[in-house]
């Protein structure tokens, strides 16, 4: 989930941009003032900026190269409604990435945002040693399963075939992807992610072939898609359960042929790129149902690696939740985990694996406060159907016996409404932490609008979570 700054004096400006990119899956923090925002970047670096100009205090212009010692190559994008020519071609000068000036469409930003992220992905496509943890201090383990997916690794990065990348959410399917890639003879190109559930279906086809001017309502500039942008080296598509049957028959020739047409245009483009896939879905089921071509299927698994749930390599979760406390605590002394705490961390069934145990880890080395964590510095283990398919029973008696419990003394005709405020915040809150906090994610598993999303998170006071 990449982490957008707002930095704007006007609140109603802040929550209009809170609202639509948390929507969009981005975390974002908001500062309203020039002050403000370098303190939190002090804290915690965001991938991107939006800075308005005029600011109370010190305006944004003059505050860009003091972020940019802060946030490194991060994109900043510059608003103002006083915009002029002096205003733009100092901003650019300042080293912006772009210049927008008040009113404008929201989905604007949010498209300038997804260009000026995707460029800033591709220019640091390998990890660094000054990265906070880094890929190779996450993609660790001792267990025989992860062992088994090290020799798979190694075995697939030096050829170019397209492999397929199964498992759980929060399993870690982004790091075998980006550790194919890192090992790979395309490791000095780039790198492009993509999560495929986050986008509208109407959007996916732009986002992998690109589209010309005027190719359809809102395409204002010709656009280079990620299998052009990838030329020379990687792209990943995550949840490629989730590409439209039409668009399939398109990503399956782009493959075989290595060319791509942008949407609106006639004419065939070459570019040379890997693709590695990854689901959580089963797509053998989905090829049974005539949701996924077969051609499809057997194209992408050429090579098939599967990662192992957390629950099947619990000898991994000491090694996990030291490397994962050596990050949160960076500069500082890392906190010991207690016997207590590596048997609470073992015992649990991890529906969110690996991405629940770093939040799990991090929660406690605050609650800590430096001392040695206990295993009541841990969160309570949050209710997954997902993670206890067999809990489906146990869930219809609770609900029969609260049901009967409620109608013996109650008749006031609202046992529904009791009943969802009841259940909605755990199935939400666990929903939505499956999916990383990426809300449009969430509200496609739930089978709901994001606007109807945003609302019942706003009705049971779950927005700040």
């Amino acid at each position: 989930m990449s982490h957008v700054l707002i930095v704007d004096d006007e609140p109603s400006i802040c929550w209009g941009f809170r609202e639509l990119l948390a929507d969009e899956g981005y975390d974002v923090s908001v500062a309203s003032s020039a002050e403000e925002a370098l303190e939190l970047a002090d804290h915690t670096i965001p991938d991107a900026v939006v800075l308005d100009v005029r600011l109370p205090g010190r305006d944004g212009l003059s505050t860009i190269q003091d972020l940019r010692r802060r946030i490194g190559p991060a994109p900043i994008i510059v608003i103002t409604a006083f915009g002029n020519l002096h205003t733009a071609v100092r901003a650019l000068e300042e080293g912006a990435y772009d210049y927008l000036t008040k009113p404008f469409d929201l989905d604007q930003i949010v498209e300038v945002l997804r260009r000026a992220l995707r460029r800033s992905s591709a220019a640091a496509s390998a990890p660094t040693a000054d990265d906070r943890l880094t890929t190779q201090e996450t993609f660790i383990g001792t267990s025989p399963a992860m062992q088994g997916v090290f020799k798979q690794i190694a075995l697939v990065a030096p050829s170019d075939v397209p492999v397929l990348i199964t498992g759980e959410s929060g399993t870690g399917k982004e790091l075998v992807a980006q550790a194919v890639h890192r090992h790979s003879r395309r490791k000095e190109a780039p790198f492009l992610p993509t999560c495929l559930a986050a986008l509208s279906p109407g959007l996916i086809e732009s986002e992998l072939f690109g589209h010309v001017r005027g190719a359809f309502t809102g395409a204002e500039q010709t656009r280079q898609g990620l299998l052009e942008l990838a030329d020379g080296g990687t792209v990943f598509l995550d949840e490629i359960g989730d590409v439209p049957l039409p668009v399939q028959v398109k990503l399956l020739r782009a493959i075989e042929q290595h060319e791509i047409t942008p949407v609106g245009d006639a004419r065939a483009r070459r570019t040379d790129f890997r693709v590695l896939a990854a689901t959580n879905r089963p797509l053998d089921e989905l090829v049974a149902r005539g949701e996924f071509r077969e051609d499809l299927f057997y194209r992408l698994g050429v090579f098939h690696i599967h990662v192992p749930p957390l629950r099947e390599r619990v000898e991994d979760i000491p090694l996990l939740a030291r490397a994962f406390l050596r990050s949160a605590t960076l500069g500082e002394r890392t906190p010991a985990l207690s016997e207590g705490a590596l048997r609470e961390l073992s015992a649990r069934r991890w529906p969110g694996n690996v991405r629940e145990l770093r939040n799990a880890v991090e929660r406690a080395a605050l609650v800590a406060r430096g001392g040695e964590i206990e295993a009541n510095h841990f969160p309570p283990s949050p209710i997954s159907p997902i993670a206890n398919r067999t809990s489906a029973q146990e869930l219809h008696v609770a609900t029969a016996n609260w049901a009967n419990e409620y109608v013996a003394v109650e008749e006031n005709g609202d046992l529904l409404e009791r009943f969802l405020r009841v259940v909605e915040p755990p199935l939400l809150k666990s929903v939505l932490l499956h999916c990383g906090g990426n809300r449009a994610a969430a509200a496609k598993t739930l089978g709901i609008h994001r606007a109807t999303l945003r609302q019942k998170l706003s009705d049971h006071g779950l927005n700040g979570d």
